[in-house]
């Protein structure tokens, strides 16, 4: 018997981010800029993801975010 395997994403694009978080692609972009959500990992070819891990530490409040600025996601 086979059992099929769910793998969980090492990293996704900024479009998946955004919908993991229910914001607009937009919305998701511009709070990047401001440092309110954790920046992409570049990789090979100008590839930009965003790390799986990072954003659900962001969902479960264990992301640390910068103290001095107020940030409503």
């Amino acid at each position: 018997m086979t059992h099929a395997r769910h793998f969980q994403p090492l990293a996704v694009s900024e479009a998946t981010a955004a919908r993991m978080l229910d914001m607009a692609g937009t919305k998701f972009r511009e709070l990047v800029k401001l440092g309110a959500l954790p920046p992409p990992v570049k990789l090979a070819g100008g590839i930009e993801r965003w790390r799986y891990d990072d954003l659900r530490a962001i969902l479960d409040g264990s992301a640390a975010r910068p103290a001095e600025q107020d940030f409503e996601l």
